[in-house]
């Protein structure tokens, strides 16, 4: 018979297999069912590794009766967006092309990570294809659904991992985020989510699409719950070149450190346009909670948009470019088109959007000698309904898919650490970024248990299953 853990944080469900309250299995098998009961209706999963999970929970189980420490996330389960490797799994990168590919011989570094430190893989997860996607929708796959509202987008592209994590089939789910593809489906599936400083979690053995913006991470239903991921994950890692050689900096223990003394500011100008009157309150919310009284202007936001636009654009066609001319029917057309506009954007372009964001970078980082955390809108809106191809910014009517990201994308551009904390309105949830200095991820996530403990941010519970 299935234990219910229903509800339950990554942290209690590891503390009651630790104290032999709940066995590891129990804890998967119960997630396998939650999976087998949503799913149908939230199309976050692409594959169940089913016996994969129950083979790790029961070797969980065993070391425990034998008295061997498993670690902080024992028995957990977990799911990870399917451009990461999964031993035996074709890494899909949500294409069709992909599932061509030999099965992956090894788990990407941070499914170790996990694993190691006691966590259940028991799937991947659906995701816009090749990463180049903001909606969460798959012509492949079908469209990830918002667990809130299943005719709503997840938002994308690790719409799968938002989906999963927000309708509490798994507490925890990794994803990436290159433009905002970890805050995106945390603002709109109501999870928290954090996309590290650039090279600090490494991005081995997963499928890249713009190397020199890509970040993987978690997102998770509790800040206990992101942090522990976190730590779990930190490294040096020596197969990926851009992973730093800091040491582990654990910041499971700071939370609780509170935020007295520490310097917050709304994000003015560019932030405070393109946004609907939800995004306008969450920020309002948060302001209020955090005494955040003063207002700083990033500089050229815009442009900085713009800039990563050219620069993902361009590299995401060179790395695809020997497929866009062998199989270009295979690919999304939405995708492939824009794939195919990037092989065509004049060199110096490219460099000058280069050349800006060292400009962009420096100006940014001053800010962060006045203040310690600058707070901003995740998205525009709420989810929009799944298909939904336009919507009015500031009274002009703009492409849905290009412009989800008009927030988060001047921010990874420059590899900031952010935490995507989801406020709970009605009828859906929607995130504000909470935008640290380099490294800093410790006062991102210790700002977002304090808005967590005074019930500002939080996980709802998912009102669409």
């Amino acid at each position: 018979m299935t234990v219910s853990t229903d509800g339950l944080s990554a942290q209690q469900i590891a503390q009651a297999v630790t104290d032999g309250k709940l066995s590891a299995l129990d804890a998967t098998e119960a997630a396998l069912a939650r999976i087998a009961k949503h799913d149908s209706v939230l199309n976050s999963f692409t594959d169940v590794t089913a016996e994969r999970a129950r083979a790790k929970a029961r070797a969980v189980d065993v070391a425990i009766a034998a008295g061997e420490k498993v670690g902080p996330l024992a028995g957990v389960p977990f799911a990870v967006k399917n451009l990461f490797d999964v031993k035996g799994l074709a890494t899909r990168a949500g294409s069709k092309i992909n599932r061509d590919l030999a099965p992956s011989t090894r788990d990407a570094t941070l499914i170790e990570r996990m694993e190691a430190q006691g966590a259940v893989l028991v799937g991947a997860l659906n995701m816009g294809e090749y990463a180049y996607d903001f909606t969460g929708e798959n012509v492949h796959d079908g469209p990830s659904r918002n667990p809130h509202d299943p005719t709503r987008m997840t938002g994308g592209s690790s719409g799968g991992s938002g989906s999963a994590v927000g309708g509490g089939l798994v507490p925890i789910a990794l994803g990436s985020d290159t433009n905002g593809s970890i805050r995106v489906p945390s603002s709109f599936c109501g999870a928290f989510g954090l996309k590290p400083t650039y090279g600090r979690l490494s991005r081995a053995r997963s499928f890249p699409f713009v190397a020199s913006l890509d970040h993987l991470g978690p997102l998770a239903r509790s800040v206990s719950d992101l942090a522990l991921a976190y730590d779990a994950m930190q490294g040096p890692d020596a197969d990926d070149a851009a992973c730093t050689t800091r040491p582990v900096e654990p910041v499971t223990p700071l939370l609780a450190q509170g935020i007295d003394g520490l310097r917050v500011a709304v994000a003015g100008g560019y932030f405070q346009k393109n946004v609907f009157p939800e995004a306008v309150e969450a920020v309002a919310r948060v302001a209020r909670a955090l005494n955040a009284t003063q207002t700083v202007e990033i500089p050229e936001a815009a442009r900085a948009r713009a800039a990563a636009y050219v620069i993902t654009t361009t590299e995401g066609a060179s790395l695809h470019l020997d497929r866009l001319r062998k199989r270009p029917n295979d690919f999304d057309p939405a995708v492939r088109d824009r794939l195919i506009a990037g092989a065509m954007v004049p060199a110096p372009l490219v460099d000058r959007a280069q050349k800006f964001r060292r400009w962009y970078r420096a100006k940014v980082l001053e800010l962060f000698k006045s203040v310690d955390v600058i707070i901003a809108p995740a998205t525009p809106c709420i989810a929009p309904k799944l298909g939904q191809v336009n919507f009015v910014l500031d009274g002009v009517e703009l492409p849905v898919r290009a412009n989800i990201g008009i927030h988060t994308q001047p921010i990874s551009f420059i590899g900031l650490p952010v935490v995507a904390v989801p406020v709970p309105l009605v009828p859906m949830p929607i995130g504000v970024q909470i935008i640290a200095a380099p490294w800093r991820e410790d006062i991102a996530l210790r700002v977002a248990h304090a808005l967590e403990r005074a019930g500002v941010a939080t996980a709802p519970i998912p009102r669409g299953l």
